[in-house]
């Protein structure tokens, strides 16, 4: 089933509208969050396609949501791609161990989002 809806998690203004607006333009249906907790509720109640998980968030972090998502067997089938600033591969091992599908590192970069996007 091809990707439609898309949540973007991301307590970052300035990135949230970057990812609203790139995945807007190229026919995606986006909701976003700004914490874990909140992208916790609106994957429950939106069910979307795919998530878009920022790491470094005050309360719940990336990880743990993410943890927690992919734990979750309501939940499970929708893959989380981690969109991150941590650029240690520990941390990439780790969001990958939470159950992440994939982990990039900001900057994102637009082309190669859109084709991991595709290949879901």
């Amino acid at each position: 089933m091809p990707v439609q809806k898309i949540l973007v998690v991301d307590d970052s203004p300035t990135e949230r509208f970057f990812f609203t607006d790139l995945l807007s333009k190229n026919g995606y249906n986006v909701f976003t969050a700004e914490s874990g907790e909140e992208a916790l509720v609106k994957t429950r109640e939106i069910k979307p396609d795919l998530i878009l998980m920022d790491v470094v968030m005050p309360g719940t972090n990336g990880f743990q949501a993410t943890r927690e998502i992919t734990r979750d067997p309501a939940l499970a089938h929708i893959p989380v791609i981690i969109c991150t600033s941590k650029t240690l591969e520990t941390d990439r091992i780790w969001g990958l161990r939470q159950g992440a599908r994939d982990y990039i590192t900001k900057p994102i970069n637009a082309k190669d989002l859109l084709a991991k996007i595709a290949a879901i």
